[in-house]
C-alpha cells in the first residue's frame, strides 16, 4: 500500500485559490484531460446511438413477445439517455464541450446503429451493442484508474447498468430460441 501525504488545511486553501478558472479540475487532477474528454465524447456518442436504436426497436417491435421486448427496449432507451446526460455533464465539468453532432455520432460511437429485421434480430443487435459497451467501458475504467476517480465512478455506474441490460436481453433472446 502506498503512503499518501495529506495536505494541511492552509495548503488546501492556497491551492484552491490557484487557477480557479479551471473549476472542478484542480492541481491534483492527473489524467490527460484531452484523452478523457475524447473518451467521454465517444461514449456519449455510443449512448446516444444506443438510445436511438432502442427507441426505433420499441416502435418496431411486433410478434408474439413484442410487448415484453418493447417494454425492455423503452426502459433501456431511458437509461441510455440518462447515461448520455451524465457523460455530457462530466464533459462540461472538465471544461469540454459535449459533442451532440448527429453527423458524426455513428462514426464516434463504439456500438453500431443496426435496425434489425424482426424482433429476435433486434434483441440480438441490442445485446451485441451492450457487450461492446461493456468491453469498452471496462477498458476506460482500467485506463482511468486513480487518475480521475470521478469519471471512473461514472463509467463504473454506467457499466453496471449495461451489464444488467445485457443480462435482460440474453434472457429475452434465450426465450426466443
Amino acid at each position: 500500500m502506498s503512503y499518501v501525504q495529506l495536505s494541511d488545511k492552509n495548503t488546501l486553501r492556497e491551492r484552491a485559490r490557484q487557477h480557479v478558472e479551471n473549476g472542478a479540475v484542480t492541481e491534483s487532477y492527473s489524467a490527460d484531460k484531452d484523452v478523457v474528454l475524447k473518451l467521454l465524447n465517444d461514449s456519449l456518442a455510443t449512448e446516444l446511438v444506443c438510445y436511438l436504436r432502442y427507441k426505433r426497436h420499441y416502435y418496431m417491435a411486433t410478434g408474439l413477445r413484442a410487448s415484453v421486448a418493447a417494454d425492455e427496449f423503452l426502459e433501456h432507451a431511458g437509461q441510455e439517455q440518462e447515461h448520455a446526460d451524465r457523460l455530457a455533464e462530466r464533459i462540461v465539468q472538465l471544461g469540454g464541450e459535449p459533442d451532440f453532432n448527429p453527423d458524426s455520432l455513428t462514426e464516434r460511437s463504439h456500438a453500431e446503429y443496426t435496425e434489425g429485421n424482426g424482433l429476435r434480430d433486434m434483441v440480438f443487435e441490442n445485446l451485441v451493442a451492450e457487450r461492446i459497451a461493456i468491453d469498452s467501458y471496462k477498458e476506460i475504467v482500467q485506463y482511468l484508474g486513480d487518475k480521475d476517480p470521478t469519471t471512473r465512478r461514472i463509467f463504473e455506474d454506467i457499466l453496471a447498468q449495461e451489464e444488467e441490460h445485457a443480462d435482460d436481453l440474453a434472457g429475452l433472446l434465450d426465450g426466443m430460441n
